[in-house]
């Protein structure tokens, strides 16, 4: 059986008006681990929901396999300590992800796994192509709708949301939350991944900052376009620039701010 990514928590509230008991709904948090042929590559601190785009997602985005059908199975054990998802991979596959594992321990937002060197966090990010343009109507609706999508958040407040917005249908096709930032864009990629989605035509929305991970993933899927509604690393800034990704943060209900190929936004707001 599977955990629930929201807990229910009893709790004594401590006002200046008075005290009160309750109860409080929290994000939940497990260790996941994936393994491919048994062995563990990376133990994930994230919620326990989606976990099968997890398992397709983070193994996309961290180049461990370059398409679906890679994985040849995959299954979902939960044990008294945590989640394995354990995965086959075809074609010998399994022996490459073997010689190059590395067992890390990941905090909840911990985003890059199985990394050697200094070399290797910097290295060149995947180059988008894309000739979408998008108004900067879309990133307001996206933003303002995406609220609509995050459930776990709307209990907890403890959660974050990378959402898939398209232009073309005025609407997300896809939305996933998770307690890291890293987790959540990953789910999402899994589910874009199964879906066929063609992730060049849309935008990615984020909820929290924007910090390089973010950014080579988003490279990765071939997204053209990361909104977000905190701010970016300055490291952040220069890989999408790189990358060819239009980078657009502090997104707030009027305003948002343009850091990198801006000429996929058509007629930006006008901000001081």
């Amino acid at each position: 059986m599977s955990r629930p990514p929201i807990v229910r928590a009893r709790r004594h509230l401590v006002g200046r008006s008075g005290e009160a008991d309750g109860v409080r709904a929290l994000p939940e948090e497990t260790p996941v681990a994936f393994t491919y042929g048994r062995q563990t590559y990376a133990v994930m601190m994230a919620s326990p929901a989606d976990l099968e785009d997890f398992a397709l997602g983070f193994s996309f985005t961290e180049r461990i396999v370059r398409s679906a059908d890679e994985i040849e199975e995959l299954e979902i054990v939960v044990l008294p300590n945590g989640i394995e998802l354990r995965m086959t991979l075809g074609h010998d596959r399994d022996a490459e992800v073997v010689a190059r594992r590395r067992r890390i321990a990941g905090p909840a937002g911990c985003g890059l796994c199985g990394i050697e060197s200094l070399e290797a966090a910097t290295a060149p990010p995947a180059k988008v192509q894309s000739g979408l343009k998008v108004a900067s109507g879309d990133i307001f609706r996206a933003l303002a709708a995406l609220r609509e999508h995050q459930p776990v958040n709307a209990q907890t407040r403890g959660v974050h949301a990378a959402g898939f917005w398209s232009p073309s249908a005025n609407a997300y096709l896809a939305v996933r939350e998770d307690v890291g930032r890293h987790n959540a864009l990953d789910k999402l990629a899994g589910t874009l991944l199964r879906n066929d989605v063609a992730t060049g035509d849309g935008m990615l929305v984020l909820t929290s900052r924007v910090s390089i991970e973010l950014v080579q993933k988003a490279a990765v899927l071939g997204c053209p376009v990361l909104a977000a509604v905190s701010v970016p690393t300055a490291l952040a800034v220069r890989v999408a620039e790189e990358a060819g990704i239009t980078l657009a943060a502090i997104a707030r209900d009027d305003s948002f701010e343009i850091f990198t190929h801006p000429e996929r936004i058509g007629s930006p707001a006008h901000v001081g």
